[in-house]
């Protein structure tokens, strides 16, 4: 019903693209604009029409979810794995032109604690108290954060 939907609103816009050239007022400022709002609206529709016609030649079935698969962060475009408790995020603003900086301190437990400088503001996707596992990637010899766990 909604693919039926779909191609009905894209061609409803067409036709009064042809109204336009029609009327003999295509090239007018009015013309023009309209006729790009409505070639707009008309690929808005056929897009969902063409997605509504892939999903129906998928062959998993519509109404169940793919399980996902559990992946390991460790990928080709990581540098760095950390795990422990998060102790203290610290956001240093740099002036203008250069990278904001977070110090993250993680308890690895026993007497291990790491310090990892990362760029950007870290500080919500790393609570304090909460143990965490972090990837990370070096980009131009800075940490750049890649993914955080919550065992």
């Amino acid at each position: 019903m909604m693919l039926l939907i779909s191609l009905v609103m894209a061609l409803v816009p067409l036709l009064g693209i042809a109204w336009i050239l029609l009327g003999g007022t295509p090239f007018t400022v009015d013309g023009l604009f309209m006729s790009l709002i409505l070639l707009a609206i008309s690929a808005a529709f056929g897009g969902n029409a063409l997605l509504e016609l892939r999903r129906r030649k998928s062959p998993r079935p519509a109404g169940r979810l793919v399980p996902a698969t559990r992946r390991s962060p460790l990928t080709a475009s990581v540098d760095g794995l950390k795990r422990g408790r998060v102790e203290q995020v610290e956001f240093f603003e740099s002036p203008v032109g250069q990278p904001n900086k977070s110090v993250v301190v993680l308890d690895g437990g026993g007497d291990s604690a790491y310090t990892v400088v990362l760029d950007g503001d870290v500080r919500n996707a790393l609570p304090r108290g909460r143990k965490v596992e972090i990837a990370f990637r070096k980009e131009a010899g800075r940490n750049v954060l890649v993914d955080v766990r919550y065992p």
